[in-house]
């Protein structure tokens, strides 16, 4: 068992709040809840930050029903996957790579589709909202990287992606683009099938199978931590409703207002990257 050092250690900054939330984590595990807020400092911007880019994201419904919205979609898709592709982990995710490493976290559990936390070495990852980088087909069930998609985009329009503006992507890799120009959607090489990426459209529900991963991983941790999320989306609230209702405690980390306010244990009004770095570093001090 891991006991986490209730001191701010020199080399991380001093964040108001983390010393609470290390007393209150010292000699648990806990699991890592994360939101859009963990990718900002990555250049991946937040649903509800400053600033964000108002966004309806694409329902299933309308992807699978609108061959003009499906369109849409894709011409949005393939830009915001040109910045998700050169996006980098940042502190905060290696920070709870290395709590991970450390065994003071159980895991990660991530609304994001972006893939830092894997690049960033974590290894028990539950992606309840899909990944990004996958794409299935609808019909045969073949899946593709995205990568390969991607270059089929750019072979079947050429020049596309320089003409557009990337800069308004959202956390979900989509960008609001006009359907006025020519455009082929993508399709399976090996059945011509409808595409789509391995991701959870508005509308549509986390596989059962991927949120009871979750609930496994928060009933074997003796505390949750969430950083960066509101908790807007029902999936996150009902993880948190589980450890409260298990009298874990709940440490959470955001910038603005949560739905969980009044059920955490602790509340750091803070980056994801300073209050986690902080974190970490504390239980590197511990083990040392």
């Amino acid at each position: 068992m891991v006991h986490i050092a209730p001191v701010t250690p020199l080399h991380a900054p001093h964040v108001p709040g983390v010393d609470d939330a290390l007393r209150v984590l010292s000699g648990r595990s806990f699991a890592v809840l994360t939101g859009a807020g963990i990718s900002t400092d990555s250049g991946i911007p937040d649903y509800r930050g400053e600033g964000a880019p108002k966004n309806h994201p694409m329902s299933l419904n309308e992807f699978l029903n609108s061959e003009e919205r499906r369109k849409r979609y894709w011409m949005g898709s393939h830009l915001g996957w040109l910045t998700f592709h050169a996006a980098r982990p940042n502190p905060g995710h290696h920070a709870i790579a290395q709590l991970e490493r450390e065994g003071a976290a159980t895991g990660v559990i991530t609304q994001n589709v972006d893939g830092l936390h894997h690049e960033a070495g974590s290894r028990q990852i539950v992606d309840l909202h899909g990944r990004l980088d996958k794409v299935r087909c609808l019909d045969c069930g073949q899946s593709f990287a995205r990568g390969a998609i991607a270059r089929q985009i750019e072979n079947d329009n050429p020049g596309f992606s320089e003409r557009f503006d990337d800069s308004q992507v959202m956390p979900d890799g989509d960008v609001k683009i006009s359907t006025d120009t020519e455009f082929t959607v993508p399709v399976c090489d090996l059945c011509e099938g409808m595409l789509k990426p391995e991701v959870v459209f508005f509308g549509e529900f986390v596989p059962t199978s991927v949120f009871q991963m979750a609930q496994k991983m928060v009933e074997r941790s003796d505390a949750l931590v969430v950083a960066g999320s509101s908790l807007v989306v029902n999936t996150g609230m009902r993880l948190v409703a589980q450890a409260q209702k298990r009298r874990k405690p709940v440490v959470v980390i955001n910038r603005g207002p949560t739905k969980a306010d009044q059920l955490a244990t602790v509340r750091i009004e803070a980056g994801t990257s300073e209050a986690l770095v902080a974190i970490s570093e504390a239980v590197r001090v511990s083990v040392a």
